[in-house]
């Protein structure tokens, strides 16, 4: 399944005004891995997943999803393999109804109606909302309107799933059934966010992003267990491998 893997090789990114974004950054993600990449404000995460997407280009170096490399010219192809989830679920959902939001992406490929709605239903029951079909995106709660958002991209049939944010305003029983959904996915998932703890959970894997360079690339419980190392990140370890702030004990 080599269509499966995301190869970044030397990848330069700067921005006009002259600030440098990503600097010399290399790594492969395989077939079936769920890998979170975490970093400060600042430190690249989101100029990195628009280079991975085709929204931006690189000044040096390049990314490929399996044997194809990003460019204008393989975008549609690009498109199709790799599934972005928006940050904030408003900016993917648009139509009256959740059902005709998650139809957009395969009705876009001209399949047929039949196959459309196949697409729709299996998507819908795999986040657990098919009794949300005929709503209005904009009548759902968060939690509600981020399952319709992850919805929308599973029924495009991606190879990679990438996450912004994912838990980004939900509420602790919204966050928990995420989280849960996430643990579920057999896709390969790359998951960018300030929830280490929900990056814990559903991650095998982390990249840490400092200042446009990878700082650390490892196992997800040997990384966000170095606190010196996510300290030198602008980070802190996940609260659940923080010790107790009244008796100082270990969890």
């Amino acid at each position: 399944m080599s269509h499966h893997k995301l190869e970044v090789r030397d990848l330069h990114f700067s921005y006009p005004d002259g600030y440098e974004a990503i600097k010399s950054m290399s790594f492969t993600i395989h077939h079936g891995e769920a890998v979170g990449i975490i970093g400060a404000n600042g430190a690249g995460k989101s100029t990195l997943l628009h280079l991975l997407l085709g929204i931006l280009f690189p000044n040096g170096g390049e990314v490929l999803v399996g044997d194809v490399r990003v460019t204008r010219r393989t975008l549609p192809m690009i498109r199709q393999r790799l599934g972005l989830v928006f940050q904030d679920p408003d900016d993917q959902l648009f139509m009256t109804t959740v059902y005709d939001d998650v139809a957009f992406g395969p009705r876009n490929y001209k399949l047929s109606e039949g196959e459309v709605e196949s697409r729709v239903n299996k998507a819908l029951e795999m986040v657990g909302i098919p009794h949300l079909r005929d709503r209005s995106p904009m009548k759902l709660s968060g939690g509600e309107k981020r399952s319709a958002a992850i919805a929308a991209v599973l029924a495009m049939q991606p190879d990679v799933l990438i996450m912004d944010e994912p838990t980004a305003a939900l509420d602790p029983k919204s966050r928990r059934r995420l989280i849960e959904l996430l643990k579920g996915f057999e896709h390969t998932k790359i998951i960018t966010s300030h929830d280490l703890d929900m990056v814990l959970e559903t991650c095998n894997r982390i990249i840490v992003v400092k200042e446009g360079e990878i700082a650390a690339d490892g196992a997800t419980e040997e990384i966000l267990a170095n606190a010196q190392l996510l300290d030198s990140c602008g980070l802190e370890e996940p609260l659940s491998l923080q010790n107790c702030p009244i008796c100082g004990s270990a969890k």
